[in-house]
């Protein structure tokens, strides 16, 4: 049976999913079997994995650390928000409900079982299982029926070490604070705490350093300064692909919509040396000179449909387009572009039919049964192979699949406008291979370099594998392992 070490956060995006994704490799590299493990996590941003479900894409990147495929044991309960009061319940990769906020709590404890039983089935298939919290263990309020943090550590008797972010400040405030709230019996299992983020010299926080050691009695692992390749793994959070513009080249666009999922497969984008990625955020327009537009993802298509209208948005598109403009509409984003969207039974929201913004002649209706499948597609236009994966629900159809986008096995997939100018497909993660990215940006007009998207993860992870050798007590974090 493996050993188990569990990374927990004193808040949410204090830096857990890259400190274990660089742990995982760093401990691979030392020859031992690594498995990822997160027993619940909430994101719109998920992938397919070997068994055909479907878990978070924070866990996927962490098997891509460790060298093995994802699987659905890695992350048992997804929570998949659609609206602001619920989400998707997804248990070991399937869907099992819809739940408002305060049904899922209920809800909770009967999910420990799932949890337990997938941890359990990896730790018989690995040397070591590093397991990621999800939010703090700081929100006593959530813990009578907590699965995710103190609650899955105690019934897995699996140590714990905090991680703070002295880059959002109060760091020793978040990690005093938490030893002072939780009950005891939960303080007992963390053992330690990382200090994540640092910029600058960090000898100037020795002090701070030692009191939280002192106030906490727990160990100090290490301060880890601010990863300066993190851009360049998959973002986590939409609001991260926003953040790297490059003026004067290229611009293309894509809509922050209210329930974006599966953003990154924008991040091939971000990373083209030639390209100005441009986030388009809520009260923003569309920015003229942009020469493709894309829509992404969605979790709820006729609701960001209405969000869409609500911001111009379909006004913007309608000018970009008679301007000469290309769109290109990924999975939700592909339904949106038809002339309508229809759901019957109420899959995702309120049963009804919404319109959709015209580009393609196709019409959408939803049903119960979700599509997860990995694909290899060639791209119609160029004949350049396309490694992805399909991850949705409803059926698109229309004389614009007379003209489609792609072929899986020699089925048609997608769609494509009489103007050649507006593209829908299912297919996501399409940008990661390069020579279909380099073809259907060549046909805009749009530069790309050769670079090898996925040599570039597998470089940055190696890079934050060594930064995490660099500066963290490793020896000592895999030797409290248990």
């Amino acid at each position: 049976m493996a050993s188990a070490l569990m990374i927990q956060g004193a808040g949410s995006d204090v830096g857990k999913s890259l400190i274990v994704a660089g742990l995982a490799r760093a401990a691979m590299r030392r020859g031992l079997r690594v498995l990822p493990f997160k027993p619940q996590n909430m994101s719109n941003n998920a992938a397919v994995t070997v068994d055909g479900g479907e878990i978070g894409r924070a866990q996927a990147l962490q098997a891509l650390a460790a060298g093995v495929e994802p699987h659905t044991d890695m992350n048992p309960v997804l929570l998949k928000p659609e609206t602001d009061i619920g989400a998707q319940v997804i248990v070991q990769g399937r869907r099992i409900a819809t739940a408002r906020a305060r049904d899922y709590a209920a809800m909770k404890p009967s999910l420990m079982g799932a949890v337990l039983e997938s941890f359990g089935r990896l730790k018989t298939r690995a040397d070591l299982v590093l397991v990621e919290g999800a939010g703090s263990p700081a929100e006593v309020n959530l813990r009578k029926s907590d699965i995710a943090n103190m609650g899955f550590a105690r019934k897995a008797d699996v140590p714990v070490v905090v991680v703070g972010d002295i880059d959002r400040g109060g760091v020793i405030a978040q990690l005093v604070g938490i030893k002072t709230v939780i009950d005891p019996e939960d303080a007992a299992m963390i053992r330690g705490f990382i200090i994540n983020k640092f910029r600058g010299d960090p000898t100037l926080f020795d002090d701070g350093y030692r009191l939280i050691e002192t106030r906490t009695s727990w160990r100090g692992f290490g301060v880890l300064p601010y990863f300066s390749r993190a851009n360049e793994l998959p973002a986590e959070d939409a609001l991260g692909l926003g953040d790297a513009r490059k003026p004067g080249q290229c611009r293309i666009a894509f809509l922050a919509l209210s329930r974006i999922a599966n953003f990154d497969d924008l991040d091939p984008l971000k990373l083209e040396p030639g390209v100005d990625l441009v986030m388009v955020r809520p009260g923003e327009a569309i920015p003229g000179d942009v020469r493709l537009v894309v829509i992404p993802g969605s979790k709820s298509t006729r609701g960001d449909l209405a969000f869409l209208r609500a911001q111009g948005w379909d006004i913007d598109l309608l000018a970009h387009h008679r301007r000469g403009g290309h769109v290109l509409g990924v999975c939700g984003g592909y339904q949106m572009l038809g002339s309508s969207v229809a759901d019957p039974d109420g899959i995702e929201g309120p049963a009804g039919e919404t319109p959709g913004l015209g580009l393609l002649d196709v019409k959408t209706v939803m049903s119960a049964q979700k599509t997860l499948t990995r694909a290899k597609a060639v791209h119609a236009r160029t004949d350049q192979p396309i490694d992805a994966y399909e991850i949705h629900i409803g059926h698109t159809d229309g004389p614009d699949r007379a003209r489609p986008f792609a072929s899986i096995d020699g089925a048609p997939e997608g769609a494509i406008s009489a103007d050649g100018r507006v593209h829908g497909s299912y297919l996501h993660g399409l940008f990661t291979s390069d020579n279909f990215r380099k073809a259907f940006l060549a046909q805009m007009h749009i530069p790309a370099t050769d670079q090898g998207y996925r040599s570039r993860v597998e470089g940055a992870l190696d890079a934050l594998a060594d930064h995490i050798d660099a500066h963290l007590d490793v020896e000592g974090l895999l030797a409290m392992a248990r």
